[in-house]
């Protein structure tokens, strides 16, 4: 049975659907924002974040696209494995969980991943660890820019540039106007349509597929599919895995929140999260192994979930996916933008100035990086080269090659400068060997994997006796240096 696969729904329903959802978010963010009176409130919404609204945001930000589009794609394309590779990625957010409160106590004031990393291992450190995480968040940023153009343009036919476009403007106007506020807001809205789509949608699509059929249709046409020893399949369940650590690690997006939960909550909240997100990936991935035995043509492998679903499901289908993905979406588009602001503001802006900037400054700054971000991300979004896997996992050996520098400097007092260091730029490098040698399925694994022996060696080698005072410790005051005059005699 081959199905004609088209746009599901009209382009005037597309539309109208992108118009509503985007004047909700715009209007939610300006509504939140009222409550972000200081750059504070805006940056890390008053460290008064509680457990249901931090739960909520660590699973709306972690349901991206990638999971309801990759998942789907990895299943197509790597079988059983595949899904269960893109699900290990829940892994990230159990472990980062007890290091949440470990961050909080450690940094009550603090704000960013890299403020941590310049306050534990000096400059040396910094200038790699802070390139990784803006080439993480911008490749990100990049990639949820293209799910959102590929997602319109499927379901309804919407020119990928104009759908691109949408998205990012709505994003960038509505952290624009609430920050941190309007994005955990918005998130615990998103979270609780995202979960009860997903759950309609997986009922609804076992309703209409016999999961039987699709498992003889796959061992007579794709058998590899269901292969236990399928070696690609099996090396990116583990370079997802770690892919998922580093992500989560070393990225401002988790470390922003743990400085916004209320002290105690951030443990609780990311195990929660967790648990709400593992399920999720192997859901969305069984549409993509009941795509070939249902015979349905898929043009780009990274759209094959949504297709499948609202081909299943029709119009009414179509309409749920959307709202699913389009939230998904956001979710995630807002916390990089509301993240990354605070890396350049206060790590890059902020060291640079003169003296010491004024909270008026620093918000105004903030509003001009997040509209930098976004022209950004849609400039390179715009030519739509790659799929959503190869474009974010060329990150990959970055972000893997941070998780032992983060975890050393979080609990050992022996985690020096020049391992930290060289454990991300070995790790980085090998790491992109094997992504341009071997493929992306393996890069994150071999980042990792260098860069934890050549820590734990240099570490033995010049280990340090860092006092974690030092981290809660106020930054030396900096004064504005006086004009030189000359006197008249």
């Amino acid at each position: 049975m081959i199905l004609a696969v088209g746009t599901i729904l009209s382009p005037q329903a597309g539309y109208v659907m992108l118009g509503l959802f985007g004047v909700l978010w715009v209007a939610l963010g300006i509504w939140w924002g009222k409550r972000a009176k200081s750059y504070d409130g805006f940056a890390v919404a008053g460290r008064n974040v509680g457990l249901a609204l931090g739960t909520a945001t660590a699973v709306a930000t972690w349901i991206t696209s990638n999971t309801t589009m990759l998942a789907p794609q990895f299943a197509l394309q790597l079988g059983i494995w595949g899904a269960l590779a893109y699900s290990t990625a829940s892994f990230g957010l159990f472990a980062f969980a007890p290091m949440s409160g470990r961050i909080r106590q450690l940094m009550p004031e603090g704000y960013t991943a890299v403020e941590f990393v310049r306050k534990r291992y000096g400059q040396i450190a910094t200038v790699p660890f802070l390139l990784i995480s803006l080439f993480y968040a911008i490749t990100w940023l990049i990639s949820m820019s293209m799910a959102g153009g590929k997602l319109l343009n499927v379901l309804s036919g919407i020119p990928y540039p104009l759908g691109m476009t949408v998205v990012v403007i709505v994003c960038v106007l509505y952290t624009l106007f609430g920050g941190m506020y309007a994005v955990i807001g918005t998130d615990f809205i998103q979270s609780l349509i995202i979960l009860v789509g997903l759950v309609v949608v997986s009922v609804a699509v076992l309703t209409q597929v016999d999961i039987g059929d699709v498992h003889s249709k796959l061992e007579v046409q794709r058998p590899m599919l269901l292969a236990v020893f399928f070696p690609a399949a099996l090396m990116s369940l583990f370079n997802n895995m770690l892919f998922g650590f580093g992500e989560i690690f070393h990225s401002n997006v988790w470390w922003s929140r743990a400085f916004s939960m209320r002290e105690g909550v951030g443990p609780k909240a990311y195990a929660l999260g967790g648990l709400l997100w593992l399920p999720v990936p192997i859901v969305a991935g069984f549409l993509g192994l009941a795509a070939p035995a249902l015979g349905i043509g898929i043009s780009q492998p990274d759209t094959v979930g949504p297709l499948v679903a609202a081909t299943l499901l029709g119009s009414a289908g179509a309409l749920l996916v959307f709202v699913v993905i389009f939230c998904s979406l956001a979710s995630s588009i807002d916390s990089l933008l509301a993240a990354t602001s605070d890396l350049l503001v206060n790590d890059i802006i902020e060291p640079l100035s003169p003296g010491e900037m004024s909270d008026t400054a620093k918000r105004r700054w903030a509003a001009f990086s997040i509209i930098g971000l976004g022209l950004l991300a849609w400039s390179v979004a715009l030519p739509n080269v790659g799929t959503l896997a190869t474009v974010l996992f060329f990150a990959g050996p970055m972000v893997g090659s941070c998780i032992w520098p983060i975890v050393g400097g979080l609990y050992s007092r022996r985690a020096s400068p020049i391992a930290a260091s060289l454990a991300m730029i070995l790790g980085t490098t090998c790491g992109l060997v094997a992504y341009f040698t071997i493929g992306w399925f393996v890069s994150s694994l071999i980042g990792a994997a260098v860069s934890g022996i050549v820590f734990g060696i240099t570490m033995w080698i010049a280990p340090d006796d860092f006092d974690f005072k030092k981290l809660s410790a106020p930054p030396p005051e900096r004064t504005i240096p006086k004009p030189i005059t000359t006197e008249v005699i």
